[in-house]
């Protein structure tokens, strides 16, 4: 069985600084893209960064300059560095990986989320 776990989140200050991990475990044969989303109180779910298994990365715009993705394949996990973060980074972070498991076809996974709260 695959899971996605994460760690990393917590309560931070105005400009401040996080770094959120995510490991993939499980009978895995190879992961493709992984990406961070995130769900703000009474907001979708929208897209924070991205990141294939080449290297190339994607981001919000809300993010870029102040988040970096990236991921190291050879331990299956993906990172998020957090800086400069404000108030309106508030939300739970959810890890995605798109795997592919043995003797299971390619499927999406998620992480449980872990919660950022940025407040003074």
């Amino acid at each position: 069985q695959v899971q996605l776990v994460e760690s990393g989140g917590g309560l931070v200050q105005p400009g401040g600084s996080l770094r959120l991990s995510c490991a993939a475990s499980g009978s895995i044969v190879g992961i493709n893209d992984m990406a961070w989303y995130r769900r703000a109180p009474g907001k979708e779910r929208e897209l924070v960064a991205g990141i294939t298994r080449g290297g190339n990365t994607n981001y919000a715009d809300s993010v870029k300059g102040r988040f970096t993705i990236s991921r190291d394949n050879a331990k299956n996990t993906v990172y998020l560095q957090m800086n400069s973060l404000k108030p309106e980074d508030t939300a739970v972070y959810y890890c995605y990986a798109r795997i592919i498991g043995r003797g299971r076809p390619w499927a999406d996974y998620w992480g449980q989320g872990t919660q950022v709260t940025v407040s003074s």
